[in-house]
């Protein structure tokens, strides 16, 4: 994955402490880190009972640490997600590369699918085209995209095709806002088509990953289904969260 995190909550399930750095290729070193990090800010204070691994470098990592669970990340999301709102029953999350879908049913993940191949919903491709438009992806690229009222229609098959279309429109005068509201969208429909596919959406749907915290991408994502999205505390640290609470469940 493209960052590490980790989420120390207490007896009461709350989150007490947490943080989230890029990985850089160096899991096994950027866990000491964090460990060393923690430590620095509540020495003494606190007493670790149990600790739980969870994502694609869990096992790595887990074995590193001596965790006493080691746990996938599906499981891991949606226990986090039903600790916040016992009534979720969908769960849509965009990483820096791949994208998730959680379909939960009485509290429990019912069925799931990622999509590892095509970049073009991920956070990062998000970040490398505000890059190229000179935008500021937190707080400038949300603003520009809400402020559109003609958002762009762009082809969501894959980065090259969304690219081409930006450069095509922009190359005949189309408003910035317009092409940074028709990229948001694209998006939108670029998930629902490549990783929801024909799987069932329920009423209560929460909204995790980087990209969860660009309200241009949540307001297509409620304009297209017409409901409201959830957007959870804690989001970014949602899975250590869960894994957390899987371990409280398994040491009672």
């Amino acid at each position: 994955s493209t960052t590490i995190k980790y989420a120390l909550m207490n007896g009461r399930r709350e989150v007490i402490h947490k943080k989230c750095v890029p990985t850089q290729r160096k899991p096994i070193e950027i866990t000491q880190g964090l460990l060393l990090h923690l430590q620095s800010e509540l020495g003494n204070r606190v007493e670790i009972v149990g600790v739980a691994t969870t994502g694609s470098g869990r096992n790595v990592v887990g074995d590193f640490l001596n965790a006493d669970l080691i746990i996938d990340e599906i499981t891991a999301h949606a226990r986090g997600a039903v600790q916040i709102d016992p009534e979720v029953d969908t769960i849509f999350e965009i990483g820096g590369q791949d994208s998730k879908y959680i379909s939960i049913w009485n509290t429990h993940p019912l069925d799931f699918d990622m999509n590892k191949v095509c970049a073009a919903g991920t956070g990062s491709f998000l970040h490398e085209l505000a890059n190229k438009h000179g935008i500021r992806i937190v707080g400038e690229f949300e603003e520009v995209a809400l402020s559109s009222e003609a958002p762009v229609k762009l082809a969501e098959r894959c980065t090259v095709f969304m690219e081409s279309d930006l450069v095509a429109y922009h190359q005949k005068g189309v408003e910035r806002k317009d092409l940074i509201a028709g990229l948001c969208y694209a998006i939108v429909h670029n998930y629902l088509n490549r990783v929801v596919g024909k799987r069932k959406i329920g009423q209560r749907i929460m909204f995790l990953g980087g990209p969860s915290l660009n309200q241009g991408v949540v307001a297509g994502f409620e304009n297209v289904l017409d409901r409201e999205i959830l957007i959870p505390a804690n989001r970014e640290v949602l899975g250590a969260y869960g894994a957390a609470i899987s371990l409280q469940e398994k040491r009672h």
